[in-house]
């Protein structure tokens, strides 16, 4: 069945409140809290299933730049990993708001592309955007997976 852009939508909107889901869990409960939500949230959302993903987190770098398994994947959500010792856990920032703005998509089957900005707003108000570019796959159950998922921060001359 092709994906739809209204799928994209709410497998946009999916992840934002996961997110929000994340942080909010940290802020209330705790570490251990965010942890669990996140796990759920990554075996929901990504296409692990699928073999590596591709992903390219905002804030990494040098070796571990890319990140292509649930542990890496977690690691940059939630940090407290010693084998990713750069990760400060961008899940446990506050957010208590998730948008996104398209720039363009592209569907063909049950594989689909999306990029555009996406807006994060935390509990003081304030607001950042990032450059994304996600990369979906439909699974057995139905359900879009990210199998690509790259993030920067807006290039300023």
């Amino acid at each position: 069945m092709t994906i739809t852009e209204t799928e994209l939508a709410e497998a946009r909107a999916a992840w934002g409140n996961g997110l929000v889901a994340i942080s909010t869990a940290y802020d209330d409960d705790g570490i251990e809290a965010a942890r669990a939500v996140a796990d759920d949230l990554l075996d929901g959302l990504y296409g692990f299933e699928f073999g590596p993903i591709l992903f390219k987190p905002t804030l990494s770098g040098g070796a571990q730049t890319f990140r292509t398994d649930k542990q890496g994947t977690l690691s940059y959500f939630i940090g407290h990993n010693p084998d990713y010792p750069q990760d400060t856990g961008f899940g446990l920032k506050s957010w208590r708001k998730v948008t996104s703005e398209t720039s363009s998509c592209f569907i063909e089957g049950d594989v689909a592309m999306w990029m555009g900005w996406v807006f994060f707003t935390n509990k003081d108000g304030e607001t950042i955007k990032v450059d994304k570019s996600f990369g979906y796959k439909r699974a057995a159950d139905g359900s879009l997976k990210l199998v690509l998922h790259h993030s920067s921060l807006p290039y300023e001359a």
